[in-house]
């Protein structure tokens, strides 16, 4: 407990916690900033010398699919917003309803991302495949490039979606409320961070031409 202005500050140990742990998830999600800041660099460089490659391998990819799981990110990010925006009023079941809708979310990204992934496999342009290993050589890299980059995008997609429903879990025992939410607030800012990374990805990867 702790004394200020000779006021008595019941909560302060508990908002030093809760702040500790949005700080704790800062200092992650500069790490992943790190992570694919130094992809995107990589990226720009094969590209600057690879240009004509690059625009041509990014024909084969679907652009109406990209920008449908574009709208759906979007969506999700807002909606996890309004999730903490509830928990903070204490309507935690209209929270709980908003994290539903973006896990909801994740899965759209997902089986979207699925299908995509499974056109590019079924042509044969996966790297190791014979399609893939007949490719020039820009081209190859286009490919590898957006098969991991895109790739260790879906984990995070993963990784958040699971955070989210552990958060559901916790706001369905009573164990996150008005007075508790610091890890809903720290799922919103893992779901901001996946979100930003894939507005970034889809120009790079899908709107080339």
């Amino acid at each position: 407990m702790e004394h200020h202005s000779g006021l008595v500050l019941p909560n302060s140990g508990h908002n030093r916690d809760a702040e500790a742990s949005k700080l704790g998830m800062w200092l992650f999600l500069f790490t992943e900033f790190l992570l694919f800041g130094g992809l995107f660099i990589v990226y720009m460089v094969y590209r600057m010398l690879n240009p004509e490659a690059f625009l041509t391998a990014s024909y084969q990819l679907n652009v109406t699919m990209g920008a449908i799981n574009t709208v759906v990110l979007l969506l999700s990010s807002m909606t996890i917003a309004m999730s903490i925006t509830a928990i903070q009023l204490g309507n935690s079941k209209r929270s709980i309803q908003f994290l539903i809708f973006t896990v909801a979310a994740s899965l759209v990204f997902l089986v979207i991302k699925y299908f995509e992934w499974s056109a590019k496999i079924h042509h044969g342009l996966f790297p190791g495949m014979d399609v893939f290993n007949q490719l020039p050589h820009g081209e190859s890299l286009f490919f590898y490039l957006y098969f991991f980059m895109t790739g260790l995008h879906a984990l995070h997609i993963i990784i958040g979606a699971i955070f989210i429903i552990v958060v559901i879990f916790r706001t369905k025992n009573g164990q996150l409320n008005a007075n508790n939410y610091s890890h809903t607030e720290n799922a919103g800012l893992y779901w901001h961070l996946v979100d930003l990374i894939w507005i970034y990805l889809f120009p790079l990867f899908y709107l080339i031409h």
